[in-house]
């Protein structure tokens, strides 16, 4: 019951963050800053990533506006069926052969 009194009340409290938004231009300016300085920390983390695996896997990585673009354009690569995997068989203890 407390999960449910919760969830509206932060329905409630959307709503009308929302409804003051739209009336207070200073408010969009700061959601809009905010969102920009957002974007830009995601941008640098993924940069950073990016360089730390390219580190790790001793891949060199071209320059960094090339590299940020590469992912988006490259397609996966097709993955094989899982049929084509077959586990090896496992033997169990209680199937040794019985010596005489």
């Amino acid at each position: 019951m407390k999960k449910i009194f919760w969830l509206v009340v932060g329905i409630f409290a959307g709503v009308e963050i929302k409804k003051q938004l739209d009336k207070n231009p200073n408010a969009q300016a700061l959601l809009a800053d905010a969102t920009a300085r957002a974007k830009e920390l995601g941008e640098t983390a993924t940069e950073a990533f990016l360089d730390r695996t390219a580190e790790l896997t001793g891949t060199p990585r071209s320059s960094k506006a090339s590299a940020a673009k590469k992912p988006a354009a490259k397609k996966p690569a097709a993955k094989k069926p899982a049929a084509a995997k077959k586990p090896a068989a496992k033997k169990s203890p209680a199937t040794k052969p019985a010596t005489k």
